[in-house]
C-alpha cells in the first residue's frame, strides 16, 4: 500500500503541475496492483475532482476561464461521460481501452505547446463534435478527457495556453462529476462504500500532491521537464498495462 500511496502523490504532483487531474494513470496503478476494476473509475475519478478542484478555482480568481467556450464544451462533453459511467463494460475491454489513452496520453504530453497562438483555425468548428466521444470515455473509464481536450485545443489555436489549461481543468472537473454520477448508478451502494474504504487514503495522497503540484513545482522545475516525465510515466504505466494483459 505504501508504494501506491507514493505513486498517487507523484502523479498528482505531476500533473497538477501541467494542468491535468491524473486520472487514467491512477486507474492503472489501481489496476496493476490487482483492485477490482469495476471500482476503479470510483476512485480515480474522486482522486481527479480533488486535484482539479482547486487549480479550477485559482484559474477563476485569476480570471483566466473563457467561460462562453469552456462552459459550451463542457456541457455538450458533461451528459456524454454520465452515460459513459452508466455502460456495462468487461474486464478485458476496460483494461484495453485504459492502456490505450494511456500510450495516447503520453504521446499528448509530449506535443509542443505555445504561449501565443494566432487566428484561430477553422477545425475549431468541429470541436463539439470531438467533445462528446472524450466525455463518454471519461466516464466509461474514470478519466476527466482533458489530457485528449487541450492538445485539440492548441492545434486548432483555439486560445492562448493558460486559457486553454483553465478550460481543460474545467473539463476535467465537470467530466468527473458527471462520471462518478453514472458509475454510482451502475454499480449501487456496494461499490461505492468499497470504493471509499480502497481508495480514502489514496484521495488524502493525491490532494496533498495535488497542492504541492499546483503550487510549488513550476517554481523549481521548467515546465518542459515536468510534461516529459509526467509522458514517461504515463506511457510506461499503459505500456506495462497492454503488455500484461
Amino acid at each position: 500500500m505504501i508504494w501506491l500511496l507514493a505513486a498517487f502523490f507523484v502523479t498528482a504532483l505531476l500533473y497538477a503541475s501541467v494542468g491535468f487531474g491524473g486520472g487514467s494513470t491512477y486507474n492503472a496503478l489501481l489496476a496493476i496492483s490487482g483492485v477490482d476494476y469495476r471500482i476503479l473509475p470510483l476512485i480515480a475519478l474522486s482522486c481527479n475532482i480533488v486535484v482539479v478542484a482547486g487549480s479550477t478555482v485559482r484559474f477563476a480568481r485569476a480570471g483566466v476561464i473563457p467561460w462562453r467556450g469552456a462552459l459550451s464544451l463542457t456541457a455538450i462533453a458533461a451528459p456524454a461521460a454520465l452515460l459513459g459511467g452508466l455502460t456495462p463494460i468487461g474486464e478485458g475491454a476496460f483494461l484495453t481501452v485504459l492502456g490505450a489513452s494511456l500510450v495516447l496520453t503520453a504521446l499528448t504530453m509530449v506535443l509542443p505547446v505555445a504561449d501565443r497562438v494566432a487566428e484561430p483555425h477553422r477545425a475549431t468548428r468541429l470541436l463539439p463534435l470531438a467533445v462528446a466521444p472524450l466525455g463518454y470515455l471519461a466516464g466509461l473509464v474514470g478519466i476527466g478527457g482533458g489530457i485528449f481536450l487541450a492538445p485539440l485545443l492548441h492545434l486548432t489555436r483555439w486560445n492562448e495556453a493558460r486559457a486553454i489549461a483553465a478550460t481543460a481543468s474545467l473539463f476535467i472537473l465537470v467530466n468527473s462529476l458527471f462520471g462518478i454520477a453514472g458509475q454510482m448508478l451502475k454499480g449501487g451502494e456496494g461499490r461505492l462504500l468499497a470504493a471509499v474504504d480502497a481508495g480514502l487514503p489514496l484521495i488524502i495522497a493525491v490532494a496533498i500532491g495535488g497542492q504541492i503540484g499546483s503550487l510549488l513545482a513550476l517554481r523549481f522545475l521548467p515546465q518542459r521537464w515536468i510534461r516529459w516525465g509526467t509522458a514517461l510515466l504515463t506511457g510506461w504505466v499503459g505500456a506495462k498495462l497492454l503488455v500484461g494483459m
